[in-house]
């Protein structure tokens, strides 16, 4: 079998993985599949960290009620794979009610024990 396709297979399904969890806001999985190191722009332009992602979650500020997700694109770059996708989300931040469509741009690295996300962003669209 193809390892480019096998890759982008993998890819896809832990992009799965990790939308299920921000919607459920299941930290333990969210917290197997960011780096401790990670790097995520919001579309306000801040910059925040696994951490703040994490406590986000926690708190229960941060709470999606949905996610629609289509992939836009996939791109290996040795053990690097870039993917942009193309998301619907409503929810509420803070109490307060947000909806929109939104473009996701995120870089996941292979590491020991998997692949995880290393930086990331999100603009309106």
């Amino acid at each position: 079998m193809n390892p480019t396709i096998l890759r982008e297979e993998i890819i896809l399904e832990i992009e799965k993985q990790l939308l299920k969890a921000m919607q459920q806001s299941d930290v333990d999985m969210l917290d197997q599949l960011l780096h401790d190191d990670l790097l995520f722009v919001l579309p306000s332009g801040e910059v925040i960290t696994k951490t703040m992602d994490l406590e986000t979650h926690k708190s229960g500020n941060l709470k999606f009620e949905e996610i629609n997700s289509s992939v836009d694109a996939i791109r290996q770059m040795d053990e690097n794979v870039v993917v942009t996708l193309t998301s619907k989300i409503a929810g509420t931040m803070s109490g307060q009610p947000f909806e929109g469509n939104f473009r996701y741009l995120r870089v996941w690295k292979m590491f020991e024990g998997g692949f995880k996300v290393i930086a990331g962003s999100c603009v309106g669209v």
